[in-house]
């Protein structure tokens, strides 16, 4: 993408960084940004080569929320089913996702950054499900992701007082995992990219996914769920390879290869030890 664009893509050793690029409405996101974030994605969960994504904005915000200011004039049925795309794309990626937070993230920004496994925020970071102020509920999956991560009464809270809250109000409410000074946010998230980036890809996603799953699921569900994405992990090269770095005390090359003969003759050796 060119440098004008509403979205930035940048790729470094593994690690996607999307950066929303409208400073100065602070990245507030209009169908344009819509369009290119569910595209961008999209083309994120298909590319083997990228192992972790980043989510960002430019000028020293995150995101100010869905743009208002400049209705489309489409239908809202199809600009709800734009964010009903982007969320599920967001929360069904295989790879770790972080959201790094500098500034405001309100309304579907928040969410946004919801959305991500990991958010890094810095001291500065303004926070607010502003939506009622708005004369509007939740979107971007919110009415879903505030209860499960702070409970209802607190989600309830947030909705409908639709109060600002500073980074470390939202890390104590379990809603940023990280508070990093504003200096070192970008050095924390690089190398927080190259830890994701060198685990098992394969293992990777199948805790990711059994974590979202887990939530809404029996014990019985999620114990046939994890056999099931064991079995997946036991047939890719990185079981093997891991218990061959541990006996060679090194660092395991995770390569998410296929290799089910030597995850058996793997898994024999660990059974005999």
């Amino acid at each position: 993408m060119t440098d004008d664009s509403v979205l930035l893509c940048t790729d470094d050793n593994g690690v996607r960084t999307l950066t929303l690029n409208r400073p100065r409405r602070k990245n507030a996101i209009n169908s344009t940004l819509w369009t290119a974030l569910r595209d961008a994605l999209d083309a994120a969960g298909n590319d083997r080569g990228v192992r972790a994504l980043v989510i960002t904005g430019a000028g020293g915000a995150f995101c100010s929320g869905a743009d208002i200011s400049a209705p489309d004039g489409g239908h809202p049925t199809y600009k709800m089913r734009m964010l009903t795309d982007v969320a599920l794309l967001l929360h069904e990626l295989p790879i770790p996702t972080i959201a790094k937070v500098s500034g405001v993230a309100v309304g579907a920004g928040w969410n946004l950054a919801l959305g991500c496994d990991l958010v890094v925020a810095t001291p500065q970071s303004r926070f607010s499900q502003i939506f009622t102020r708005r004369g509007l509920s939740l979107d971007l999956g919110g009415s879903w992701l505030l209860p499960k991560l702070v409970g209802l009464q607190q989600a309830k809270r947030l909705a409908l007082l639709a109060e600002t809250i500073d980074a470390e109000q939202a890390r104590a409410l379990n809603l940023v995992t990280w508070v990093v000074p504003e200096p070192d946010i970008d050095a924390f998230v690089a190398s927080l990219g190259e830890r994701l980036v060198a685990g098992a890809s394969i293992a990777l996603a199948q805790t990711k996914a059994l974590l979202n799953e887990g939530a809404d699921r029996t014990l019985r569900d999620a114990l046939a769920n994890e056999a099931r994405a064991q079995a997946v992990n036991f047939a890719t090269a990185d079981a093997p390879e891991a218990f061959a770095a541990f006996v060679e005390k090194r660092d395991p090359d995770f390569t998410g290869l296929w290799s089910a003969t030597a995850a058996g003759k793997s898994t024999a050796n660990s059974e005999r030890g």
